[in-house]
This record gives structure tokens, sequence and C-alpha cells, in this order.
């Protein structure tokens, strides 16, 4: 079974339980080990919560977040959870200028601490995930690429923007390995799916992307990897926002991600655990 393939069993599983008010749909306020414990999710046939909420988040969270935004609804039926998925640096921009949104999920720290800094967060961000970076190819790895190294000459090389946390993590994984690819050489794409898509499309000959993002593009590219370093790795914080016009079916959604169910379901996806 795929990482993917696992992940739709899980979030089915539990939302199923949780549509017959299961054991697995009722709060942690009532057990566990202190305010922070959040092995259960929000929600369940009882639950008062109601409205729709706007979710904005980086791209490489996709697949994960359909997963359990649809999870989160079934065991909320008055709820309704719609996604933004963009680079986390655009987003940011998005959300400082005003756009409607509840949370913000971001692909790295840096974009999290401008909101902060700029008052427009409602309470401290969580850590909720981890990403490795990876070398994607042509199916088949025509080019017989075996590391960062064969990236400075074996064609055109798909990144993402340089002010986007993928963009950023190929930077720093490049740099520590010594590796620089000519200007004229690379292709940027708006976000990971773009750079992603690069690659797939036959427009790159490689690219550095996401696992999460290879492993939900499937046999349209292969995986090389990168070794796991500090340089390799970006970290994942979510928030409410203060402009929210609902807190607590956005207060419920981050609990969502950060509970044992949505924990699964981004492991599945290919997602470190927070720490």
């Amino acid at each position: 079974m795929t990482r993917a393939k696992a992940a739709r069993a899980v979030v089915s599983v539990l939302a199923g339980l949780l549509a017959l008010g299961s054991p697995a749909a009722c709060s942690s306020d009532d057990g566990g080990s202190g305010p922070g414990h959040r092995n259960e999710p929000t929600g369940g046939a009882a639950s008062a919560l109601e409205g729709r909420i706007t979710v904005s988040a980086a791209a490489s969270l996709t697949e994960a977040f359909g997963e359990i935004g649809r999870a989160f609804e079934a065991a909320n039926p008055g709820t309704e959870v719609v996604f933004n998925f963009d680079a986390s640096s655009a987003l940011v921009e998005q959300i400082e200028q005003g756009a409607p949104a509840d949370v913000f999920a971001s692909a790295d720290e840096a974009n999290m601490s401008k909101l902060t800094t700029d008052d427009l967060v409602d309470g401290p961000p969580e850590v909720f995930a981890r990403n490795q970076a990876v070398i994607v190819t042509k199916p088949g790895n025509p080019k017989g690429i075996k590391g960062l190294a064969d990236l400075a000459d074996v064609g055109v090389v798909a990144l993402c923007g340089e002010e986007v946390p993928c963009g950023k993590i190929a930077a720093k994984v490049l740099e520590e390995a010594g590796v620089s690819i000519p200007t004229g050489s690379i292709t940027r794409g708006q976000n990971v799916k773009a750079t992603l898509g690069a690659v797939a499309n036959g427009d790159a000959e490689a690219g550095i992307a996401y696992v999460t993002d290879a492993e939900a593009a499937g046999a349209t590219v292969q995986a090389v990897s990168i070794p796991e370093t500090a340089a390799s790795i970006n970290v994942y914080p979510i928030a409410v926002l203060k402009a929210s016009g609902n807190k607590a079916v956005a207060r419920a959604f981050v609990d969502w991600v950060a509970s044992d169910a949505g924990q699964a379901v981004l492991e599945a996806a290919g997602f470190l655990p927070p720490a």
C-alpha cells in the first residue's frame, strides 16, 4: 500500500468512527497530560462547531491537508474548510494585503515570523511537521543522477523561486554540498508544485522539491535522496490569524492537525514529525 493510499485509509476509518460518536471524537479535556495534550481531535456527532474557514497553506501541504480537511468536515458536519494553496511567501503577502484567511500553515518559520512580527497571528504558532528536500528526475532517471553534484552539468534544473521556502532549502543544500548550477540552466517555479511539474512535464532534467511532493507525484517523477542535514529539512508551523471571523472552527482545525488523526495523515504523506 502506498503512503497516499494509507493516508486515505486512515482518514476513512477515523471519519467513520467519529460520525458514530466514538471515543476518538471526544476532546482531551477530560484526560491526557495537560493543556498541550492533543491526542484526540475535536469534533464528533455532538460537535457545536459551525461555519466556514479559509486555510492558507503551503503548496506542499495540498494532498495531506485535503485529506485532513475532509476528515475534519466529516467529524463536524456544520463546518466547511476552504483551502488556498501556494508558496508560503506568496500567502504571507496576500494576508498582509488583507486577503481573507483564518489559518496560516507555512513551509518554513521565516514566513510565519513575518506575520507574528506584524501582529497578525492569534497566539503562538505551533510546529506540526517537518519536510525533507529531495532531487526529482524524469521517470527512470535517464541522466543517471546520483546526487547533488550531478546537477551542476545535467542540463535544465527546476528550482523554486528564491524567496519561496523550497527555493531557499534548495539554495542551502546546494551551498552545503559545494554545488553551483549555471544561472542559465535554472528554471524557477512559483511554488513546489510548479517546480516539480517542470520535471514531470519534461521541461527540466531534474529539480529539487520535497519528499512529500515527489511521493504525491507518483510515477511522473523519480526521487533521488539528499543526505539528511539541518539544511535539508524545513519546519512547518501553523497558527490562527487575528483577522479570522470564525476562531472557534479555526482553532479546532489547528488542533486537528496536531492530533493523532492529523499526524497520521501527515506521516502517511511523507512528512516528518514535528521533533
